[in-house]
């Protein structure tokens, strides 16, 4: 029976041993000077890939998990409705191109018009004044006696008729030159319509190219929020994406420690999944607005109770060349130096900085 006792005495004494050397490493390992730490869990940007058009899925070619690089088709909505008015378009442009080379053709004879009724008018003129100077001769001839009465309103007769000419002419220019004015302006109603045929051309034809969705970064296909031949409303979600050059972890430190962190500043991410293989990243946000903040900031230890939330980026060229392995939401840690002069403690030391060291 002592015996018993005696082991289980030794036991309870080198569970004890071990408890208290497991503390006191831990606060070891958290009690870096010129570091701060927090919990968080690796995250990454979502981007929710929609439809611009209401419509329905004709396919879709990728499947959740699936890693995909930019620019990648992912789904294709159903293109007859479409497709339809992109005819209709074109029909209306080579309609319009028509209209145009007839308006063009309406301008020629209008101008043909107008030269021809100019010609007219000086020719009208050109008579005017020879009848005018006629008229003329014969009023001084009749004032001496010199022509008879009857010569004389022949002569003035001439004379007003040539007058009534001219002006008569000179109306036919005024009408033919409005006529080609009027030309004109088909001729650029009949180009407006050819830009706007061209303009609805380019218009259905993006609504084409945007039917087919593509991955706007290299992520990893996340969720399938719609399947083939369901019908859709603009703007509804087809996939979620996870944009994995896009790569951070999220953690909360309390006031008086983030007010010393820098944009910029080193940080490391351990992950519990690979706790000896740390992460080098960098301070990308430092929120401006405490997290918990109690509704009466009096003392200074509700003051103390303030977290402010700070946000560790991966490097995007590293995540490229572990893409194949990086998984959101593995919960770890994040280290930041506060202290700009203080080195890395052995267990966030990186592989390439113990070589160096080595050397």
């Amino acid at each position: 029976m002592k015996k018993i006792i005696i082991v289980m005495l030794v036991i309870c004494a080198a569970a004890l041993v071990w408890y208290g050397v497991r503390t006191y490493m831990q606060n070891a390992k958290y009690n870096q000077p010129g570091f701060a730490y927090g919990n968080g869990r690796l995250e990454a940007t979502e981007v929710s890939i929609a439809t611009k058009l209401a419509g329905k899925i004709q396919d879709i070619y990728v499947d959740e998990g699936d890693l995909v690089r930019k620019g990648d088709k992912l789904a294709l909505m159903q293109l007859n409705v479409l497709n339809a008015e992109l005819a209709q378009a074109k029909a209306k442009l080579l309609q319009s191109q028509a209209q145009f080379e007839q308006m063009k053709a309406q301008v020629g004879v209008k101008e043909s018009e107008v030269s021809a009724a100019q010609a007219r008018a000086d020719q009208k003129k050109s008579a005017l004044d020879g009848a005018l100077k006629r008229y003329n001769r014969a009023k001084q001839l009749k004032t001496t006696g010199s022509i008879s009465e009857q010569l004389y309103e022949n002569d003035e007769t001439h004379y007003l008729t040539c007058k009534a000419d001219l002006a008569a002419a000179e109306a036919d220019v005024k009408q033919a030159q409005a006529e080609l004015k009027a030309a004109g302006a088909e001729v650029k109603a009949a180009e407006a319509n050819i830009q706007s045929s061209q303009a609805q051309i380019e218009r259905v034809q993006a609504d084409i190219d945007d039917s087919t969705l593509v991955s706007p970064k290299r992520g990893r296909i996340q969720y399938r929020v719609a399947q083939v031949g369901e019908v859709l409303n603009s703007g509804s979600g087809v996939l979620n994406l996870v944009d994995l050059t896009d790569v951070y972890m999220t953690f909360f430190l309390p006031e008086e420690i983030a007010g010393r962190v820098k944009i910029g500043a080193d940080a490391r991410i351990v992950l519990d999944a690979i706790p000896d293989t740390p992460i080098p990243a960098k301070i990308s946000f430092v929120a401006d607005v405490a997290q918990f903040t109690p509704k009466t900031v009096e003392t200074r230890e509700e003051r103390q109770k303030l977290m402010f939330r700070i946000k560790a980026k991966i490097d995007p060229a590293l995540l490229e060349q572990y893409i194949q392995y990086i998984k959101t939401g593995i919960p770890g840690e994040a280290w930041v130096k506060i202290n700009p002069d203080a080195k890395w403690p052995d267990f966030l030391t990186l592989k390439r900085e113990r070589k160096q060291q080595a050397k």
